[in-house]
């Protein structure tokens, strides 16, 4: 097998695995903070016992660490909302906002980089708001909640992937990790006792019975640390553009995955699938026209 068809299978595999992550987050039944701490603290660990991280943390300057452990609080943030909407609505809800990562990364970028927004970003933006509004109008409006933390979460997936494109290329991709994981975790962990306060939260750190421990155990190694690791071998051989393609695959993977496994499809209306199909399609349509912009 050619090496950029190996990457490109490698990709294809993170993606499906990344699919799986709103799955999971339904089976597991813990609350949202607990997932996420538990997903954290396990993910953290797993990374320390590799001698590789230990090495580059060594070299890595103070102010870095602390640009890190920012981004990484981003993250938790990201994740707390991701699953909160997986509670409060469903994986097929939650996945459907993740698709609208890439549109705020449009409006998002310009803004943390100081550049211009261009004209082509803008119009695919609002080419995905009646996508939106067919969602909104597809699902029960006790899920209505739920999307709205999803999009919030959608929100933070764009300022932590700007910052970490911006910052987190200058340092071991592993040792990077860590930091930001790890941070997200303290973050968590600061925070457990302040969530009960919030409506539909729950600051409650239970311990994960057999079944849910298993399924962390799935989403913090097979569903985070391998996938990472398969991308950073990927991308030495494939471009950023056909990266990004096949990452906006994974929305389409999770709503897939969804109806066959949850069977979610019951639960919302033929509305909420065309909502979503304009969406993807917005979002397909942004690499393309950059693509052929700079070509």
């Amino acid at each position: 097998m050619q090496a950029d068809h190996k990457a490109l299978l490698q990709i294809h595999v993170c993606v499906v695995l990344w699919g799986f992550t709103a799955i999971l987050g339904k089976l597991i039944s813990l609350p949202a903070a607990a997932l996420v701490w538990w997903r954290m603290l396990i993910v953290s660990a797993v990374l320390l016992m590799v001698p590789r991280v230990w090495r580059a943390l060594r070299g890595m300057p103070p102010r870095l660490i602390a640009i890190y452990a920012g981004i990484g609080v981003i993250v938790a943030l990201h994740w707390l909302t991701f699953y909160g909407a997986i509670k409060l609505a469903n994986a097929s809800v939650a996945a459907t906002c993740m698709a609208l990562g890439s549109v705020f990364v449009a409006v998002v970028e310009p803004r943390l980089v100081g550049r211009g927004m261009s004209r082509r970003e803008l119009g695919l933006g609002i080419a995905a708001l009646p996508g939106v509004a067919l969602v909104v109008g597809g699902m029960p409006s006790a899920m209505w909640v739920g999307f709205g933390v999803g999009v919030i979460s959608a929100l933070l997936t764009a300022v932590f992937t700007v910052l970490n494109k911006r910052w987190a290329t200058q340092r071991d991709a592993l040792a990077v990790t860590w930091v930001e994981i790890t941070s997200g975790w303290l973050f968590v962990s600061l925070c457990l006792p302040l969530l009960q306060f919030l409506p539909a939260a729950d600051g409650s750190l239970p311990v994960p019975d057999l079944r849910d421990a298993m399924l962390l155990m799935v989403l913090a190694i097979a569903c985070t640390v391998v996938p990472f690791a398969l991308s950073l071998l990927a991308l030495r051989q494939v471009s950023a553009f056909s990266m990004q393609l096949a990452l906006n695959l994974e929305p389409l993977y999770a709503i897939t995955l969804a109806m066959v496994l949850l069977g979610e499809h019951r639960e919302l209306a033929p509305g909420f699938y065309i909502g979503v199909a304009i969406v993807l399609a917005a979002v397909f349509m942004q690499p393309l026209l950059e693509r052929r912009a700079r070509g």
